[in-house]
C-alpha cells in the first residue's frame, strides 16, 4: 500500500482508501494533508509569479512615455537653451538615458529569474554572434578611439539563442571599452573545446584584483577600481544569467601584459550519427 500510494502521489492521483483507527489510515490522511499542502504553496508560488510579471511588464510600459517625453524635451532645450546653459541640458540628457538603462536592466534581470523569457536555442555559427556584437559597440569605441580587433579560430556551431546570447556578449564588450584607456585595443577570441566554444573578450584597462574576481558576477556589484567610471553593476550578472539558460558559464581572469579577460563558454553542437 505504501508502494501504491507513492505511486500514485507521483501520478497526481493519491487519494485514501481507509477511514478507520488503523496505523495505515493514519499514514494515508497525513500524507495527505502533505501533499495537500504542497499544492497549496505550488499554486501561491504560481499566483506570485503571475503577479510579479504583471508588475514587472507595468512599470516597463507606464516608464517608458515619461522617459520618452523628458528625452523629446531635453532635445528641444538643447535648441533653444544659451551656451551657458548647455552642460546641464547634457546632464539632463544623460542621466534620463542613464534612467532608461537602468529600468531596462531591472526589467531584464527579473524575466529572467523568474523564467519569464523563453530562450529559442538553436544551433548557429559562431561568427554571426560575434560580428553583430562587434558591429553594435562599434560606434562607442570609435568615439573613445578603441579599436576592437577579432580572432574567430574555428567558425564552429554553437548552441545559443542569438538576440539575448548577443546581449550577452554585448554587455563584455561594453565593459572592455568603458574600461580601456584610449587608444587601447579589445580582443575578441575563440577557443575550440571538446565540448565548449569559448570567447575571450580581452582588454587593455587597469584589469580586476584577484580579491574582487569571486563578485563580479554579482547584481550591481561595482569594484574598487570602477568607482569612477559611469555603470550600475549589472552588465556582468545579466551575461552570466543568460549563458547559464543557455547551459553554458563564465570566468574572469586578469589579461596576460595587464588588463581584463572575461570568458564566455557556450556548449557547442556536437551532431550525433
Amino acid at each position: 500500500r505504501l508502494d501504491e500510494m507513492l505511486t500514485d502521489a507521483i501520478n497526481g492521483r493519491f487519494t485514501e482508501s481507509n477511514y478507520d483507527e488503523t496505523e495505515l489510515s493514519r499514514l494515508e490522511s497525513k500524507f495527505r494533508q502533505y501533499l495537500t499542502g504542497k499544492e497549496t504553496a505550488a499554486e501561491k508560488i504560481k499566483a506570485e509569479r503571475a503577479a510579479i510579471k504583471e508588475l514587472v511588464t507595468d512599470i516597463s510600459h507606464q516608464t517608458k512615455t515619461p522617459i520618452a517625453n523628458i528625452s523629446l524635451y531635453t532635445q528641444l532645450l538643447a535648441e533653444i537653451s544659451p551656451a551657458e546653459l548647455m552642460p546641464y541640458v547634457e546632464q539632463i540628457r544623460l542621466q534620463s538615458e542613464k534612467l532608461d538603462f537602468l529600468i531596462q536592466s531591472l526589467t531584464k534581470m527579473s524575466r529572467l529569474e523568474r523564467d519569464m523569457i523563453k530562450l529559442h536555442i538553436v544551433p548557429q555559427p559562431v561568427s554571426l554572434l560575434i560580428e553583430s556584437a562587434v558591429r553594435e559597440i562599434k560606434g562607442q569605441a570609435d568615439e573613445k578611439r578603441v579599436s576592437i580587433h577579432s580572432e574567430i579560430q574555428e567558425d564552429v556551431l554553437v548552441s545559443y539563442d542569438i538576440r539575448w546570447t548577443r546581449e550577452a556578449l554585448g554587455n563584455l564588450l561594453d565593459n572592455a571599452v568603458k574600461y580601456s584607456p584610449k587608444g587601447s585595443t579589445v580582443t575578441v577570441c575563440t577557443y575550440t573545446l571538446e565540448m565548449f566554444l569559448c570567447i575571450s573578450v580581452e582588454d587593455e584597462g587597469a584589469g580586476i584584483p584577484e580579491e574582487e574576481r569571486a563578485q563580479v558576477f554579482e547584481r550591481f556589484y561595482r569594484g574598487k577600481q570602477a568607482a569612477q567610471t559611469d555603470g550600475n553593476g549589472v552588465g556582468l550578472y545579466l551575461a552570466r544569467a543568460i549563458v547559464r539558460k543557455e547551459r553554458g558559464y563564465m570566468k574572469v581572469s586578469d589579461r596576460e601584459g595587464g588588463g581584463s579577460c572575461v570568458r564566455m563558454y557556450l556548449p557547442r553542437f556536437l551532431q550525433r550519427y
